[in-house]
């Protein structure tokens, strides 16, 4: 009868545990650190426990249009040079955020400082409080794939730093004629990228009914 060795098996949570840190030890790292790390988001969250996902994301909505709005961008932006990140931020990110203003009993701080440790640390360029909280990244150089994956750190921050538990958070990254949304699953210990995009002025209405329904409580969409 043939002796049947003893081969340990390789096991996968140890394999994780083995893999090398992206991270250098003893450094601290602000949320703009993260941008300019050339690792896929995947790899970076990783760092923190979570997993990462790419999708279609379902995303609230609730009715409402900015015709207006839209109809002052289509007018006005050819004769505007956008070509600085703070240029952007005023003639396209402001006007948006102002509207919901209008529509919402929200604040809005910006450059808001969050501290939660030595590798999540930093200020956030848009912070927004309602029944919701969201976060903004206002994406240098304009590379919306890195700015998401400073936005998917800002979001584990503020999963931490938060006194109530939440079972998603909300994000977006942006270039000001570009948005993308994020999601924090608390549950899954998730950050869900949404595959599609929004394009300013085309779909400003499209974007204000996500921060609508992001942002009003669940009775206001009754």
């Amino acid at each position: 009868m043939p002796l049947q060795a003893n081969i340990a098996l390789p096991n996968f949570a140890d394999n994780l545990n083995m893999s090398k840190s992206i991270l250098q030890p003893n450094t601290s790292y602000s949320f703009s650190d993260y941008f300019k790390l050339s690792y896929p988001t995947k790899d970076i969250v990783a760092e923190f426990g979570y997993g990462y996902q790419l999708t279609k994301l379902s995303l609230p909505r609730n009715t409402g249009t900015l015709a207006r709005l839209q109809d002052t961008f289509y007018k006005k932006l050819p004769h505007i040079s956008l070509t600085s990140e703070a240029a952007k931020r005023e003639m396209l990110v402001a006007p948006i955020l102002l509207e919901l203003l209008d529509s919402i009993d929200m604040e809005i701080d910006i450059e808001y400082p969050l501290y939660v440790d030595e590798r999540l640390h930093g200020n956030l360029d848009y912070f927004i409080h309602s029944s919701q909280d969201v976060v903004i990244v206002v994406a240098k150089q304009a590379d919306l794939e890195r700015g998401f994956s400073q936005l998917a750190v800002e979001l584990i921050a503020m999963e931490r730093y938060r006194d109530e538990q939440c079972e998603r958070l909300y994000g977006a990254v942006t270039v000001g004629d570009m948005w993308r949304f994020g999601m924090l699953d608390a549950n899954a210990k998730r950050i869900v990228k949404d595959i599609d995009s929004f394009r300013i002025p085309l779909d400003l209405d499209a974007l204000f009914q996500v921060f609508l329904g992001i942002l009003q409580p669940p009775l206001e969409h009754l």
